[in-house]
């Protein structure tokens, strides 16, 4: 035997109410379960909990001490009914959504929060591997990612079609000659994400397919350590069309040899299906009717 939820409930009640019957009253049982559980404890422990004065129970020290313990046991179980329940309300509940870009899952989630403003959204960002790992390990509910492989395992909606471009200073002859191609780019020094980037898969294919082998002057982890790089007039660096929101003086230069569009899609497990989830495939939805003018203009979602 051993000390279980529903003694140390009947314990509390007890202590609160001062009788067996108020004890069954308040915990919906009858009043033989309640002092069962409460002799049970005191026989199995060689304790007593309880002395009776003028026909009332009275805690001894050490029930009160045990009925410390069943408050923050109690606080425990409604803590983990919360936990359980989040995912299915749309008063209070959470999602954990991750990107690999800023753009366009922060303008879907700006839609969101709009449409259900008490749901709280935690956000974290990787790479395309590190997002994709962390949605199959249950690490983040959603993720948002261009080319999400056809996998069974999980639920897919297209959220927008996009492209990779490279990015370039002002001030280069880049800024320029919208498109180029990669024979051209390999005459400049170029900025190249870390591997598992989807931005530097496409890249790789791209220069490989046109015959070309480049080095690059810099590999950065990140796509915001690129746009700085480029920023900074480094060199020319390659992003999602819609990987940012940022407007300031880097230059979207198309490339003809990474003209193929990509689906941006949103993506959970197949298995995580509720009130929550389905609330946010809704907005995806929503938002893909209009996403390709916000997106290009760069507007936040009406």
């Amino acid at each position: 035997m051993s000390v279980t939820l529903p003694r140390i409930r009947a314990v509390n009640a007890v202590a609160a109410g001062g009788s067996y019957a108020a004890a069954a009253r308040a915990l919906k049982i009858s009043q033989p379960a309640v002092a069962r559980h409460v002799k049970d404890l005191e026989t199995e422990y060689g304790v007593r909990l309880f002395d009776r004065k003028n026909g009332i129970l009275s805690p001894t020290p050490l029930c009160n001490e045990l009925c410390d313990i069943a408050e923050r046991m109690e606080e425990a179980e409604r803590a983990a009914t919360r936990l359980l329940t989040r995912h299915n309300t749309l008063l209070n509940g959470r999602l954990v959504v991750g990107l690999g870009n800023s753009m366009p899952g922060m303008a879907l989630i700006a839609l969101f929060l709009k449409r259900h403003p008490s749901i709280e959204i935690a956000v974290e960002t990787g790479s395309h591997e590190q997002i994709t790992r962390a949605v199959l390990t249950r690490e983040v509910d959603i993720g948002v990612l261009p080319d999400v492989p056809a996998d069974g395992r999980f639920r897919r909606e297209l959220l927008a079609r996009q492209n990779v471009v490279a990015i370039v200073h002002p001030d280069s002859p880049l800024s320029r000659e919208n498109p180029v191609t990669c024979e051209r780019l390999m005459a400049e020094p170029l900025i190249f994400r870390t591997k598992g980037s989807s931005t530097q898969r496409v890249v790789d294919r791209a220069f490989r397919t046109a015959g070309f082998e480049p080095s690059p002057l810099l590999t950065l982890d990140t796509r915001d350590a690129v746009y700085e790089a480029v920023v900074n007039g480094l060199g020319v660096g390659f992003m999602w069309r819609f990987g940012t929101g940022r407007t300031d003086i880097v230059h979207r230069v198309s490339v003809t040899d990474m003209h193929r569009q990509y689906e941006e899609a949103v993506f959970s497990l197949t298995d995580e299906r509720n009130l929550l989830f389905d609330a946010f495939y809704s907005t995806v939805t929503a938002f893909r009717s209009e996403a390709e003018v916000i997106l290009e203009n760069g507007k936040p979602f009406p």
